[in-house]
């Protein structure tokens, strides 16, 4: 298997557009990633968290996640929708999204069967990357 990673994608307002999906079918299609589990959230005025029925967020009739639907590895526990709901604003919705790496597997396979094993890893946020290149013109 290639590397897990999850990313928590806030919607202020519970808007979604929609426009990202086409690009995350397509990373899937290419087989870039695997989805392992796709949840939505919304956090209520109260704090509480619940859990969003996969629908028609572009309006135009057709379920926009369906290619998606059942998507469900056991990963995203009752704990994980929680602390993901605590990062929410109130009044606002999110998408959980857990997905392998299917692009780094082989590499992956390749190092484990030399004998490497990973020892730590990590994410520069976008902006620090960004703060970094704009200190260095």
């Amino acid at each position: 298997m290639g590397p897990i990673d999850y990313i928590v994608v806030e919607f202020p307002g519970n808007r979604m557009t929609g426009e990202g999906l086409p690009l995350l079918v397509d990373l899937v299609d290419r087989g870039v990633i695997r989805i392992l589990d796709l949840m939505f959230v919304r956090k209520e005025e109260d704090g509480s968290v619940v859990g969003m029925e996969i629908a028609d967020f572009t309006g135009d009739g057709a379920l926009d996640l369906a290619v998606f639907e059942g998507a469900s590895s056991g990963l995203l526990g009752e704990d994980d929708i929680e602390e993901a709901g605590s990062a929410l604003e109130p009044g606002n919705s999110a998408g959980i999204l857990v997905y392998e790496n299917l692009w780094a597997a082989p590499f992956a396979t390749a190092l484990r069967r030399g004998g490497a094993q990973l020892v730590a890893s990590g994410r520069i946020p976008v902006p620090a990357v960004l703060a970094a290149l704009d200190a260095t013109e």
